[in-house]
């Protein structure tokens, strides 16, 4: 989920439109309910959260003295009309990047990224028994070749390659696939798109690679794991 600060909801508005374009679920807020918001979300709902965004909004410390003690996503500001003096207040104030408008938000996509890339060194991609998960916004390969997937069974898929061996409840892959703000979508949709996504890795790899557990969620398991959890 991408969260969008500005004080104007047009701007708003049109942000969240072109995130799901692409595939991203995101909110708006201005700044006062942003602030209220992160002062009382849970952690599970401040760890959905892959980046923010912040337009115009009159708290220039709202960056640095709201997120970052409570999250390492990153935080990019967006503005109107740029100049080397905002700019430099901006990084000051803790922002990972400065970008000036107009930008196409697969840019903005690609600058998260990228700053996530860089603050938390990690593989590009996780491999498992054949299975290459990506982290690029390709879809996975199985020895080497494409294997297509709907974009949210894919993100899913990503989602759980980048925990590693923790779990993830349903709500937490929900809140990661489809934001904390979708009152018009039920979290059970989850449990379907993960039915869908293991039968069909478990035709092609011959065994489930996605492990749930009741009341503890889910995680990617290998080959192995299965055999010796199932002995």
């Amino acid at each position: 989920m991408i969260v969008i600060v500005d004080e104007r909801e047009l701007v708003k508005k049109g942000y969240e439109s072109l995130f799901q374009r692409e595939g991203f679920s995101s909110v708006g807020f201005k700044a006062e309910d942003f602030t209220s918001w992160v002062d009382q979300a849970a952690d599970d709902d401040i760890s959905a959260v892959s980046a923010f965004l912040i337009g115009d909004t009159a708290d220039t410390k709202l960056p640095a003295g709201r997120l970052k003690d409570k999250t390492d996503a990153p935080v990019i500001a967006l503005l109107d009309q740029s100049s080397l003096e905002d700019t430099l207040k901006l990084f000051e104030t803790g922002v990972d990047d400065v970008v000036r408008k107009p930008v196409h938000v697969r840019e903005i996509l690609a600058r998260i990224s990228a700053i996530r890339r860089r603050g938390a060194p990690k593989s590009k991609s996780v491999d498992i028994d054949g299975l290459r998960i990506l982290f690029d916004g390709r879809d996975p390969e199985i020895d080497g070749k494409p294997f297509p997937l709907p974009r949210r069974e894919r993100r899913i898929l990503e989602y759980l390659a980048s925990i590693g061996d923790r779990r993830a409840t349903k709500s937490q892959v929900f809140a990661a696939i489809y934001g904390v703000f979708e009152p018009e979508i039920e979290e059970n949709v989850i449990e379907s798109h993960i039915s869908k996504l293991r039968k069909k890795l478990r035709a092609i790899l011959g065994f489930d690679p996605i492990d749930s557990k009741r009341f503890l969620g889910y995680r990617l398991v290998s080959r192995t794991q299965t055999y010796a959890e199932c002995a």
